[in-house]
């Protein structure tokens, strides 16, 4: 059996199952999602078990309360193709009222939501998981975590293990669990059945696919990750690049179902409190739910990276993205954008629930933008207003250079495998 690596997550979920009667855990597909689940349940139930899966769809519509029965926790693995049994579950929490007696998951959302009468608030709640940060994968020492950085307790310094070209092998291999502790050619094969299974595994109820029309926009969405490209932005890049014609509904059809299936997470923006008037951009900026993804779609890999670290100086900002999630997530917070009508901006603010916050820019290792970005965060600071909102807890710059350390104007230096959460 293949060795199971702790995620972050197991925490979140134990905390849910101990506060609700059920829990809905949703995300990319080979995230690990039903692995993680299973550390929890009792009794497992797979929809996509070819010999049971008939079988499993009449008791569930014929006898939902035979079908819930059992030792508990019960797992339901890709429920969405049952999505009538969301009701009976929601009944039997009621009728027990007793937490922790299900686990939903789900790569998808229901292929027939209207069959779901009630929205399960109270009784059901929802759990987002992404692919594996590199604390999880072993990829990062996690000397910085981003717990102590909110709590203003810190090391002295930190050292990265990795060189440029083993950062540019993470971003191409991605977080799924199947991939780590794999042979590099093996790692980066399953990355492209990912990108294999988003081609040939779809499910396009509402409109008609088109292959190349589909491919073109994955690459065009990699080509603008981490900006606010508008759809006319989209079609414009997929005729210039790709020597297509696109229509808005295409690419919005397109956009949306990748959102559907969690391969797409869009990344809100940031509204604070200012000194000045300016008028701040509400539009989210777009990445894929893994860096990878972005890879696969532009026929790149490792070496191509090194070979043009302009594109690699976007793609590992949306590796840094990821794992922030990831690590926002186990602190009860959420990663937004901030840029403003005059086009200035910084990568990522972690914003928790208790008000506290900490701003932080993303660069590979070029010592001229680390600088730069240092300032960006202290002018940045200087234009909050602190009489009605929070000074920040923390100003960082991620980066893929080698030392990690806090200088004298208090912006630390976090290289990317020397943080966790």
């Amino acid at each position: 059996m293949k060795k199971y690596y702790e995620r972050i997550v197991d925490k979140v979920l134990e905390d849910k199952l101990n506060s609700s009667g059920a829990v809905l855990i949703v995300g990319p597909k080979w995230c690990g999602k039903s692995t993680t689940a299973m550390q929890f349940s009792k009794r497992n139930i797979f929809m996509q078990d070819i010999e049971t899966r008939e079988q499993n769809i009449n008791l569930a519509k014929n006898s939902p309360s035979f079908f819930l029965s059992g030792e508990k926790p019960i797992l339901i693995d890709e429920w969405q193709i049952i999505p009538f049994i969301w009701d009976a579950i929601r009944f039997e929490v009621d009728k027990s009222g007793e937490f922790g007696n299900y686990i939903l998951t789900g790569s998808a959302t229901p292929v027939d939501a209207s069959k779901i009468s009630h929205s399960g608030v109270g009784r059901i709640t929802t759990l987002f998981m992404r692919p594996m940060s590199l604390y999880e994968s072993k990829d990062s020492n996690g000397t910085y975590s981003l717990k102590g950085l909110f709590e203003n307790s810190y090391p002295s310094g930190a050292t990265s293990n990795k060189t440029i070209f083993e950062y540019a092998f993470l971003t191409c291999r991605g977080g799924r669990p199947l991939s780590i502790n794999q042979s590099e050619k093996v790692s980066l094969s399953i990355s492209r059945n990912y990108y294999d299974s988003l081609i040939f595994e779809n499910n396009f109820n509402n409109f008609t696919f088109v292959s190349d029309k589909y491919k073109a926009t994955l690459r065009s969405l990699a080509r603008n990750i981490g900006t606010s490209s508008s759809i006319k932005t989209l079609i414009d890049d997929v005729k210039a690049s790709d020597e297509l014609s696109i229509s808005d509904t295409t690419i919005n059809n397109y956009i949306n179902y990748l959102k559907e299936i969690f391969v797409i997470e869009d990344m809100p923006a940031w509204s604070p409190s200012l000194r000045s008037k300016t008028a701040i951009r509400t539009s989210p900026t777009r990445y894929f739910i893994d860096p990878s993804i972005a890879t696969v779609s532009l026929g790149v890999g490792p070496k191509d990276l090194i070979n043009d670290l302009k594109t690699f100086g976007f793609l590992f900002e949306s590796l840094a993205i990821r794992d922030l999630r990831i690590y926002a997530q186990a602190n009860d917070g959420e990663v937004y954008h901030y840029r403003d009508k005059n086009d200035f901006e910084i990568d990522a603010i972690v914003h928790l629930r208790n008000g506290s916050w900490g701003a932080i820019e993303i660069k590979l290792n070029d010592s001229d933008q680390i600088e730069k970005a240092c300032q960006n965060l202290l002018k940045f600071k200087n234009n909050i207003n602190t009489e009605k909102m929070k000074e920040p807890s923390f100003l960082a710059v991620i980066t893929a250079s080698k030392n990690g350390y806090r200088r004298e104007d208090g912006v630390f230096i976090i290289p990317l495998d020397c943080l966790k959460d």
